[in-house]
C-alpha cells in the first residue's frame, strides 16, 4: 500500500492512531512524507490536527481498562521520545529556515543624526503563533497576521515618532514566539497552549517582522543593537534566532547582534547602563544585584542604570537605589487562558530615548488603536 492510494480520510485516522513513525511504517513511505501531506490537509480544511502520539515521539504500549462486559473504560497510550525521528524534525525546522537565510541588503544610512542620543525599541512578549479569539476573550482577535501587521505598524510608528538618534537597541524581551517545537506546548512543564498556524509557518513569520523591524530602525539610525532575549515560552527557538541573524548581518557593519544563551544581557551608552532579562527566573527586587554582580565595570562607570524585563505583560516600574527595573506590557491581546484567569493588562509598545551624559530624556507610546 503506497501513501498516493489511501483516501484522506483513512490517512488522517491511520496517522491519530500510529503516529508519524507508525504511519510511516504501515504505509512503506518517509516519515517526511507523511509529515507533508498531513500539513497540506491541515492547511486545505483549517484544521489543526491533533493526534494519540506526539511528533518525536514513538508507541511503547498501550494499556486498557474493560468493564465487565468487555467495553473498553479507559486507554492509556505510552510513547517514548524517538531519536531518530527528533533529529528529522530538527532539519525540517533548519529547511524552513533556509528559504529566509539569505543576507540582508545594506539599508542606505541616513545623512545626519544626533550622536548624543540612543533611541531603545523594547518589544514586551509578542507571542508569535498565539490564537485568541475575541468572542471568548473579550478583547481582540490575535493570529499569525494580526500579530505581524501590528508589530510592524507599531514599530513604523515608533520610529516615526523618535528623534534622529545615532544609536538605536531593538530590545525583544522573551517570549516573541509562543511556542518552541511542532507540539503547541510550553517547553518545560508542557502546558497546551492555542496555536495559530504550523511551527515553521510561525518561525517564518517571526524571522520576517524582526527584519522589517531591523531595516525600519537602520532607515532612522545609523547603529542598531538587537538583544534576543530567552523567555519561557521560547527557550531553544531564541538561540537559533540569535544566530539566523548574526548570520543575516555578518557583513553589515550597521547592525550588532548580541549571540550570548545567557538569560542576562547587558550594554552601556555613555552614562547609561542598560540591562535586559525576560523576567521569569529572577524576579524584579533581585535584578539589580545580579547585574551588579556580573558586570561591575559597566555598574561603576555609569550613573543612569536601567532593567528592562517582560513576561508579566504589564507596565511596572521598581526604582531601587542606583537602577530603575521596568517591566514592558505588550501588543498582544490576552487569550483564554489570561482571559479566564483574570489577567488585564493595556496593550502598548514603547521607545526610550537617552542622553549620553543626562539619562532618559523622552519616550514614545503607541497603543493598536492609535494605528487604526
Amino acid at each position: 500500500m503506497v501513501q498516493e492510494t489511501v483516501p484522506e480520510a483513512e490517512f488522517i485516522k491511520i496517522w491519530q492512531e500510529l503516529g508519524t513513525k507508525g504511519t510511516a511504517e504501515k504505509l512503506g513511505i518517509a516519515r517526511r512524507t507523511v509529515r507533508k501531506r498531513k500539513e497540506r490537509i491541515a492547511e486545505r480544511t483549517g484544521l489543526e490536527l491533533s493526534g494519540r502520539i506526539p511528533d518525536g515521539h514513538h508507541l511503547k504500549g498501550k494499556s486498557t481498562l474493560y468493564d465487565a462486559d468487555g467495553n473498553v473504560v479507559i486507554e492509556w497510550v505510552k510513547t517514548n521520545v524517538d531519536k531518530e525521528e527528533a533529529v528529522l524534525i530538527q532539519a525540517e525546522i533548519v529547511e524552513a529556515l533556509k528559504e529566509k537565510i539569505v543576507r540582508a541588503d545594506k539599508v542606505k544610512s541616513p545623512k545626519e543624526t544626533i550622536d548624543t542620543l540612543m533611541t531603545l525599541y523594547p518589544v514586551g512578549d509578542h507571542h508569535f503563533g498565539m490564537l485568541a479569539w475575541g468572542e471568548e476573550t473579550g478583547e481582540s482577535d490575535y493570529d499569525l497576521q494580526i500579530a505581524e501587521n501590528l508589530l510592524a505598524k507599531a514599530t513604523q510608528h515608533l520610529v516615526d515618532s523618535s528623534p534622529d538618534s545615532e544609536e538605536a537597541a531593538l530590545l525583544l524581551l522573551g517570549d516573541f514566539m509562543h511556542y518552541d517545537s511542532f507540539q503547541p506546548v510550553t517547553p518545560m512543564h508542557k502546558n497546551l497552549l492555542d496555536a495559530d498556524g504550523r511551527f515553521p509557518k510561525m518561525v517564518r513569520a517571526a524571522i520576517r517582522a524582526i527584519r522589517h523591524q531591523i531595516e525600519c530602525a537602520l532607515e532612522k539610525h545609523k547603529h542598531l543593537r538587537l538583544v534576543i532575549e530567552i523567555g519561557n515560552h521560547d527557550i531553544a527557538g531564541t538561540i537559533w534566532l540569535m544566530e539566523a541573524f548574526a548570520m543575516f548581518y555578518e557583513k553589515e557593519p550597521r547592525v550588532t547582534v548580541d549571540t550570548s544563551p545567557r538569560p542576562f544581557h547587558c550594554f552601556t551608552f555613555g552614562q547609561n547602563m542598560i540591562g535586559t532579562h525576560h523576567g521569569h527566573s529572577v524576579k524584579m527586587n533581585a535584578l539589580p544585584l545580579v547585574f551588579a554582580t556580573d558586570w561591575p565595570e559597566a555598574w561603576g562607570n555609569t550613573k543612569y542604570r536601567a532593567i528592562h524585563t517582560g513576561h508579566v505583560h504589564h507596565d511596572q516600574i521598581k526604582e531601587n537605589p542606583g537602577v530603575k527595573v521596568e517591566s514592558h506590557g505588550i501588543l498582544a491581546p490576552g487569550d483564554a487562558y489570561a482571559a479566564n484567569h483574570g489577567y488585564r493588562s493595556r496593550q502598548s509598545m514603547k521607545a526610550i530615548v537617552l542622553h549620553k551624559e543626562h539619562g532618559e530624556v523622552s519616550r514614545f507610546t503607541v497603543n493598536p488603536e492609535m494605528l487604526e
